[in-house]
């Protein structure tokens, strides 16, 4: 009897790794703060935020943040170097949902791969300052098709970093990423990184539902969401008809944008975005 429930229970895991009911494990990374005036500007490299896919190669595999397996062509491995480096898997400005959509394939589309860039921004397991991690990765990049050093500037004051930020903004990017030239890589939230974009976009898990009223009743008037330090956000800006009649579920991830913190540290003005796939 023993021995038939630890068959079954070994048949269950093996078809819950077939089907990938067993998440993967997300990675330890090192994530940015947002910018507030007073930095000193001129210490710091600055690359533009690009609207991809957070790729990170160990030197086996390359992964999303999250540990999922991306399946890249060999060809497009084959370019990636002996250390481990992060970047964005990115095609182009506005085209966030065509790369996420080809990461989540398993199966790689060898011409739409040709297509992309994996830009990189560090190589965390380097125990250097980021300007020489830089360096590294301009170096290691120099020869490769679709790996490429995201271009980092370096500014003197608060006006041209900000007219730098105009041009990008106005060209559709989403803003501009500042790493500290001195700092080392450390994993969580760092203050020596900082995210400066005209929206700021973060997580929350969805917990409960309001009802709708007017012409959304008997519809989801709002997403009730519990952010990662406990705040409690209602999200009914940005909901489609179609997702009142069928909202995310329970327990989902998504991700909301706002316009910068009250003075309580409330999200302002914010508004949902998206549901979080399993990236």
């Amino acid at each position: 009897m023993r021995n038939c429930i630890k068959n079954l229970m070994t048949f269950c895991c093996v078809l819950l790794l077939i089907s990938g009911g067993l998440s993967a494990k997300p990675l330890p990374l090192q994530l940015a703060k947002h910018y507030q005036d007073g930095i000193e500007i001129e210490h710091y490299l600055v690359s533009e935020k690009l609207d991809g896919v957070r790729g990170y190669w160990d030197t086996k595999q390359l992964l999303t943040r999250n540990g999922n397996v991306i399946a890249a062509p060999a060809w497009f491995i084959a370019q990636l170097p002996n250390k481990a480096v992060e970047g964005e898997l990115w095609l182009g400005r506005g085209q966030f949902e065509e790369i996420s959509a080809l990461v989540r394939t398993k199966q790689s589309s060898q011409e739409r791969w040709r297509q992309v860039k994996f830009m990189l921004f560090d190589a965390p397991n380097m125990p250097l300052p980021f300007k020489s991690r830089y360096q590294y990765l301009q170096q290691i990049s120099q020869h490769s098709p679709n790996v490429k050093a995201i271009t980092q500037r370096q500014f003197t004051d608060r006006d041209g970093l900000f007219d730098y930020f105009d041009k990008v903004v106005a060209h559709g990017g989403e803003g501009l990423m500042l790493h500290h030239q001195d700092a080392h890589y450390s994993v969580g939230r760092s203050p020596h990184i900082v995210k400066l974009k005209p929206k700021y976009d973060d997580e929350a898990r969805v917990i409960g539902y309001t009802k709708g009223k007017g012409k959304y009743v008997g519809k989801v008037g709002a997403l009730v969401v519990k952010h990662a330090d406990g705040k409690i956000i209602l999200l009914g800006s940005g909901l489609t008809d179609a997702l009142r009649e069928n909202p995310p579920r329970i327990g989902q991830l998504i991700t909301y944008e706002y316009s910068g913190l009250t003075q309580s540290g409330m999200p302002r003005f914010a508004r949902f975005k998206r549901v979080r796939n399993s990236l």
